[in-house]
């Protein structure tokens, strides 16, 4: 999808990338918020909010605008020393940069970026100059735990314990339907058939294993845990969307492979999904370490409802 865009459009990597994931962009009347969604040939794509660039000529780089300052909420410095530092991100911030956007733009055009996590905190930490080392990712509407190298010995140490499936991940999420406790395990592909990353009915792909127990039910939603075996992109939202029970505030991955999407009566206005508690192995004194965190305002607030209902 982004390769399309940016070669039709005449667009850097970070507007189209906004431009999908703000659902400007159709493919076949369907709207698509997914930036790595894979395009089949045939399908008819609109694209709303942008004036596509005449061919020959180069997008007026005078027009872009810097990003406004950042004025969401902050996030949390949980833990720091000199080897890493642990921070509680709120929903709406990216965590870090893209390659590829970091790429297009270099270090002079970052004031055109919307800020990072990443970029925040180098100063929450007294060293604005000094910048931190991301050895993972959530979705920047997933609230909770990520973990930084400060180093280079650290982020490789971390980069190795990720790589190895050691860390302990257990996320929160508000789903739609009656869930069972249990363990989910596929083949995760960049297509699933429909457009969408999801699970491969061939065994193609990389292995995801996702152990979900359900901690409450309510009448047509739950809260679940689910534990990470693997880390996989999306690996949360798209195993619990294959299941039947959605996140609720989900729209990409709520829905079977070619089906409908799945009713959603929570008016969640983002997928509720919170990564609680984050243990591992600390880079420098081998020391094993674990930190969790509450869920996001808003998450407790649906919550509350859905116990209340």
């Amino acid at each position: 999808m982004s390769a399309f865009l940016r070669a039709r459009l005449n667009l850097p990597w970070s507007k189209v990338k906004k431009l999908v994931e703000s659902g400007q962009v159709r493919v076949a009347g369907q709207k698509i918020t997914d930036p790595a969604l894979r395009l089949k040939l045939g399908k008819r794509v609109d694209v709303g909010g942008y004036v596509p660039t005449p061919k020959g000529q180069k997008p007026n780089r005078a027009k872009l605008k810097e990003a406004p300052a950042y004025d969401g909420p902050m996030p949390v410095l949980v833990y720091s020393d000199d080897s890493i530092a642990v921070v509680d991100k709120p929903p709406g911030l990216t965590t870090m940069r893209h390659a590829e956007e970091a790429a297009e733009f270099g270090e002079r055009g970052k004031h055109y970026l919307p800020t990072t996590l990443a970029d925040l905190l180098p100063a929450m930490l007294g060293r604005p100059g000094k910048a931190v080392r991301a050895v993972h990712r959530i979705d920047r509407d997933t609230s909770g735990l990520v973990v930084f190298g400060r180093t280079q010995p650290a982020e490789a140490h971390l980069t190795e314990q990720f790589k190895a499936h050691t860390v302990d991940r257990r996320y929160l999420a508000l789903v739609r339907g009656r869930p069972k406790s249990g363990t989910i395990e596929s083949y995760v592909v960049r297509d699933r058939g429909d457009g969408r990353r999801g699970s491969s009915s061939t065994g193609d792909g990389q292995r995801a294993v996702t152990h979900v127990k359900v901690l409450e039910q309510f009448t047509e939603f739950a809260l679940v845990e689910c534990r990470l075996e693997t880390g996989r992109t999306h690996q949360v939202r798209i195993h619990l969307g294959e299941a039947g029970w959605p996140l609720c505030g989900e729209r990409v991955y709520d829905r079977p492979t070619n089906g409908q999407p799945w009713p959603d009566a929570s008016a969640a206005k983002r997928p509720m999904l919170h990564a609680a508690r984050l243990g591992l192995t600390h880079p420098a004194t081998s020391e094993r370490m674990t930190w969790e965190t509450p869920p996001a305002e808003d998450f407790k607030e649906l919550l509350g409802r859905l116990r209340n209902r």
